[in-house]
């Protein structure tokens, strides 16, 4: 078929299942749906359908980023609004069926909003105030169109760019993406245009093209939602990719963890090849490119560019000294394009939309938008895409939603275990690659994590730190025994060892790492105890001179205390609760911790019921009354 032909199959395809005659219910599985409870309500669906002998349609969709309202179920009607509904349950599948699907009632009381955009146009929901400040691209789709359904792309303008490029001379490919001012997304930030140029040019006739997906950041899932969601966008990019550098032969690394992604990949690409838009021959051109699917171990050192291709080649993920650099002599020694997911599905848009929209879009020095994954404890957590150039506050408060529960944000962690924390000053900064390196963090893949009142920046610092150095390699002994070094101090200082030097200390060694690590990882690896330092040196000095955790949370700094004066007599949750059976009841019936058997497990805390909020918890232990400390007097 020719790429017209094509076209026409798929607009077909799509009219009859979004503009026909019957009810249209599009449902969230990507996992974070399926988490949520997704799939019973599938199924409750499909019963309830064939039940009532109802002619609808039900197709299972991918994720719009909104994690936090999982299960959700939108409902197209001919010449009616479409409607979304939020933590959808089999439950309220029936009142669903019979208010709008058979009947004119569109159950608002179960809504999340009306949907608005597609064919072509970013979904959104008007009633949320969060989508006025997101700029979405790579997300226009999810949640909208049947990720597995090529014809669903195709209609929505997939694979116009492929067959606009296999049109064009590579370097004018080439020179639009270096136009265009696209970086990588994957976190070093390397323009895309640049390395696929130095590739093209790089001697030899076998040349790679590999998409990383080992998206390894604790928090973060946004790769993994673009290929549950929308993975024709990254092989339609990948294509385009390795006909501008002139590649045969490309490679999806992705970890085993993922596997709805891999699922929905395979998918994909078996449907790409068989329109001809991937393998021999692709749409007539005499071009011919293929992609394999290679499954990763889950090792966070395996995102690493040079580690990821050992990997590849079947070694043992370690990274290597550059020069020569992967698009001279990369997998397998031959030239080798390496982009990130979401640098890839960017490349269909900016050929089909011209370089100069994309590159009106952002910062001077940053191009384009960023996905990020919201997690941590803001409100609404799950996914959002912003231009370049928006400020933290906007994302954290006016997308996030702010902090749950009333809290009061402390700081937020961006750029992954090794990104920064950056603090509540520092809300006004910039979201690109410049001014967040500037303030200490990175871009990172994307992950952020808001952290309130009750997070300790040196536990915060501890984890991120104990997480890399679990993770190091261990081929660099700066990265290796530094990283081990860091987090020795810094347990010691969580249990009341520190010395007041060691917060010295804490930043020589990591200049130390950052300096003489030989891949980013390493070099990155000592951000989150370096900023926790320079903007929460308080606390640092809290935990070495005073023995006190102001956040209370370092188990050691802290003892749990029971305020006679609220104490319920005749209550027993805390004593119920207790493993180690440490509280017991005075002459006087008050509840009495004995602190010498005391672990710090909190469970009385969580147990003693919200209108005596009896238990506490106390730093310096030292503040403990002596009467409070002993079980009996």
């Amino acid at each position: 078929m020719t790429f017209e032909e094509i076209q026409k199959q798929a607009k077909s395809n799509w009219d009859s299942q979004y503009h026909g005659k019957a009810p249209h219910i599009l449902i969230g599985t990507a996992t974070c749906g399926r988490a949520a409870g997704a799939l019973p309500v599938v199924e409750a669906f499909s019963n309830e359908l064939a039940k009532r002998n109802a002619r609808a349609k039900v197709t299972e969709v991918g994720c719009i980023g909104l994690c936090s309202f999982e299960p959700l179920v939108t409902i197209i009607k001919p010449s009616s609004f479409t409607v979304c509904y939020n933590n959808a349950t089999p439950q309220v599948v029936p009142t669903l069926v019979e208010g709008y699907v058979l009947g004119d009632d569109p159950c608002l009381d179960l809504a999340l909003g009306t949907l608005d955009g597609g064919d072509g146009k970013a979904v959104y929901i008007p009633e949320l105030s969060r989508f006025e400040h997101e700029y979405r691209l790579l997300l226009r789709n999810c949640g909208y169109i049947d990720p597995g359904n090529i014809n669903h792309y195709i209609a929505n303008g997939g694979y116009s760019s492929l067959a606009m490029a296999l049109q064009m001379e590579p370097d004018t490919i080439v020179g639009e993406i270096k136009k265009s001012g696209l970086r990588g997304r994957g976190g070093a930030g390397f323009p895309t245009g640049r390395k696929w140029q130095q590739c093209r040019e790089a001697s030899g006739q076998t040349k790679y093209i590999i998409c990383n997906a080992d998206e390894g950041d604790p928090g973060a899932f946004m790769d993994r939602v673009v290929l549950e969601s929308d993975p024709q966008q990254v092989i339609e990019g990948m294509v385009i990719a390795a006909y501008a550098v002139g590649s045969h032969d490309g490679f999806i690394y992705i970890r085993a963890e993922y596997p709805l992604a891999i699922e929905r990949l395979q998918v994909a690409l078996e449907q790409a090849k068989n329109l001809g838009l991937l393998g021999d021959n692709i749409l007539g051109s005499g071009f011919s490119f293929d992609i394999e699917i290679v499954e990763g171990a889950g090792a966070f050192v395996s995102g690493e560019s040079t580690a990821l291709m050992y990997a590849i080649e079947g070694r043992r993920s370690m990274p290597r000294a550059r020069p020569p650099h992967s698009v001279k002599a990369g997998l397998w020694g031959k030239p080798t394009v390496l982009n990130n997911v979401k640098t890839y599905a960017y490349v269909p848009l900016i050929l089909a939309r011209g370089a100069d929209w994309f590159s009106g879009i952002g910062t001077e020095g940053s191009k384009g938008t960023a996905a990020f994954a919201l997690a941590g404890k803001m409100v609404n957590t799950g996914l959002a895409e912003v231009a370049m150039g928006t400020t933290l506050h906007e994302l954290i408060f006016d997308i996030g939603g702010g902090i749950r529960s009333g809290k009061k944000f402390k700081a937020v962690q961006i750029g992954g275990p090794s990104g920064g924390c950056l603090p509540e000053s520092m809300l006004r900064t910039a979201v690109d690659f410049d001014s967040l390196r500037k303030a200490g963090a990175i871009m990172g893949s994307g992950g952020v994590i808001a952290m309130d009142e009750d997070n300790c920046m040196v536990d915060t610092a501890k984890f991120f730190l104990d997480f890399i150095q679990k993770e190091s390699c261990g081929k660099c002994s700066t990265c290796r025994i530094g990283s081990k070094q860091m987090l020795d101090m810094l347990e010691d200082i969580t249990v009341g060892k520190g010395k007041i030097e060691d917060i010295d200390w804490l930043v020589e060694v990591g200049q130390d790492i950052s300096g003489g690590s030989l891949c980013g990882l390493g070099r990155t690896a000592p951000n989150p105890a370096l900023t926790t330092i320079r903007y929460f040196r308080d606390e640092y000095e809290a935990h070495i001179l005073e023995k006190r955790c102001p956040a209370l949370v370092c188990k050691e700094l802290i003892a749990y205390y029971i305020l006679p004066e609220k104490c319920e007599r005749a209550c027993e949750h805390c004593v119920l609760s207790c493993p180690v059976k440490a509280i017991t009841t005075n002459e006087k019936g008050i509840k009495v911790i004995d602190q010498s058997k005391c672990t710090k497990c909190g469970s009385c805390q969580l147990v003693c019921p919200p209108e005596y909020n009896a238990v506490i918890r106390l730093s310096p232990p030292s503040l403990v009354p002596v009467s409070g400390a002993k079980t009996q007097e």
